[in-house]
């Protein structure tokens, strides 16, 4: 007996950026979730959804087109489309876009798996800060997935930092709120209840920094190593924070794109370097000049590893295995909230 029509009602919002066709089968795909429709209970056919609900024929057809793709529903020639049994929730399917394979961003992802276990397979997939390449991948993959994680971070046709852009606010739209996950970027133009992990580049940096500040003054200029427009560019709330912790603290301050070979190093300067390279190269130099770490010069490293603590380099960092593993609780709990994500200023021998 096929599921009465009566029950399978679909509030179609007008509005919405997502295609009619997939709000029809994320609504009876909860149905099917929820037990409303029972495994191996027929549905209704395709002309009598279609006129139950005020919605063309193409629109239902593409729905259960998508509800066999993702193996919730089957159909029997001549009998009509019927529910297929829920798989369990150990087979939760997330989508997981970063912009780069950093160390940090793997960090966040094996963070998020190693909490999800067992519960979910989690897919990786890169766009290296390309709006389309992102578009693209939300656009083939829309039906596929139960959670899409998504660190939205883009760069101007000047390479310089953009947090987003029309298209990837668009495509961002398409995925119905109770499956997003956005993680490190504050995405106030995103409305509606959702899951996000965030970063406050400018306030997070001023936080780190003016818990240094006691040793930051034995220093007699303090120089942030960060470049401007790398292939990877980096979020312009880093400069403004430092500047406006430097001028706050009345610290003579300077930046550079890079760290030069063959600095000429000044009386008491503390660097603060961004990119790993130029952390390599700052110690080498130090070293070369057989200055003392920590006395001659200062350094301070943005983000840590266990290769930094090592070594005893100071770090400002925010804690990305705490990213990953905030992320994936939240989805097992079902709870949908915006949190900023904890910041530190971990000394060591090297400031």
């Amino acid at each position: 007996m096929a599921q009465g029509i009566e029950d399978i009602k679909i509030n179609i919002k007008e509005k919405s950026s997502v295609p009619k066709y997939i709000q029809v089968a994320d609504s009876i795909s909860n149905d099917i979730e929820k037990g409303k429709i029972k495994s191996g209970q027929k549905l209704p056919s395709i002309n009598e959804l279609s006129d139950s609900n005020s919605l063309s024929r193409d629109t239902i057809e593409k729905a259960y087109k998508t509800l066999r793709e993702n193996n919730l529903i089957f159909s029997v020639m001549g009998v009509g489309f019927f529910a297929m049994k829920k798989e369990s929730k150990s087979n939760i399917d997330i989508f997981f876009l970063i912009n780069k394979p950093s160390s940090y961003k793997m960090e966040v992802y094996d963070a998020f798996v190693n909490t999800m276990g067992n519960k979910a397979r989690v897919d990786l997939y890169l766009y290296y800060f390309d709006e389309d390449l992102f578009v693209n991948a939300l656009k083939k993959n829309i039906n596929n997935f139960n959670y899409f994680v998504v660190m939205p971070h883009f760069k101007s046709k000047g390479k310089l930092y953009i947090n987003h852009t029309p298209k990837v606010l668009k495509a961002i739209g398409t995925i119905p709120k109770e499956k997003l996950i956005v993680l490190d970027n504050p995405y106030l133009e995103i409305s509606g209840k959702f899951i996000g992990i965030y970063q406050n580049y400018k306030e997070d940096i001023i936080h780190a920094l003016t818990q240094a500040v006691e040793k930051l003054k034995n220093y007699s200029k303090i120089i942030l190593v960060c470049p401007t427009r790398a292939v990877f560019p980096y979020p312009e709330g880093i400069f403004e924070g430092f500047m406006e912790f430097c001028r706050q603290n009345n610290f003579k301050f300077e930046v550079l794109d890079e760290i030069y070979n063959d600095l000429e190093f000044e009386s008491k300067e503390a660097y603060i370097t961004v990119e790993e390279d130029d952390l390599v190269k700052l110690v080498q130099q130090i070293k070369d000049k057989n200055l003392v770490m920590g006395k001659d010069v200062g350094v301070i490293s943005y983000n840590d590893t266990h290769l930094k603590a090592l070594l005893g380099i100071t770090v400002i960092s925010t804690d990305f295995k705490e990213m990953g593993k905030t992320a994936a609780e939240l989805v097992l709990n079902n709870e949908k909230k915006i949190v900023r994500n904890p910041f530190n200023y971990i000394e060591r021998s090297s400031l």
